[in-house]
């Protein structure tokens, strides 16, 4: 038991301490207006704002509390919505504020991880293509202005697979002692950071 107080109680004190760094510094990796393109500019991309990569890693660690079949349709499902999303950005498709709808995906996917929400396979899919189609209509809205289109593309895609790896990595925690603790404790900390990223997207 008090292993597990050790856990939830760290991973609150990561998550406060995050909510503050969101408070006092620029947090999304689509706020800016053009991109530089081509392929290493795409690659790095999603790493340079923590609504956009908070989001990959909950998808993958999402999937791996889940189990299969999710655990390998979720990192499929997500990238595949997310080029519809672009798409629809490409042609500014009207859609609910965006910058609201990625701020939201942090904090539902952080929250179906602390609150141990085992969806069914319908349920799941649906719920992360949904956001899926919010973070691609950003960086579509984008993608007009970038000097490589197709390789930015590319490498975007590639880090967006990559993040959701990461997630599916940090899920196996779920097989060490506490390790579910440890898994709730996360999604808690990235619920929690959701929350500053949904304020300061109101606040836009």
């Amino acid at each position: 038991m008090r292993s597990d107080a050790s856990w939830v109680r760290g991973g609150w004190i990561v998550g406060i301490a995050g909510f503050a760094l969101l408070l006092s510094n620029p947090a999304a990796a689509h706020m800016g207006t053009g991109l530089p393109g081509g392929f290493v500019s795409g690659f790095r991309h999603p790493f340079s704002g923590i609504d956009h990569l908070l989001a990959m890693i909950s998808v993958g660690l999402w999937g791996a509390f889940l189990g299969r079949p999710l655990i390998y349709a979720l990192p499929v499902v997500f990238p595949a919505m997310m080029v519809v999303g672009a798409i629809m950005g490409m042609f500014v498709v009207p859609l609910p504020p965006v910058e609201i709808g990625i701020a939201v995906s942090v904090v539902v996917l952080g929250g179906c991880i602390a609150l141990s929400v085992r969806a069914p396979v319908w349920a799941a899919s649906i719920i992360v293509a949904g956001f899926a189609v919010f973070h691609g209509y950003a960086h579509g809205k984008e993608l007009p202005s970038a000097a490589d289109p197709i390789s930015y593309s590319a490498g975007f895609v590639l880090a967006t697979g990559l993040l959701h790896v990461a997630g599916i990595c940090l899920g196996f925690v779920n097989d060490l002692p506490n390790g579910v603790v440890a898994t709730r404790s996360m999604g808690a900390v990235i619920a929690t950071v959701g929350i500053g990223l949904l304020y300061r997207a109101i606040g836009i």
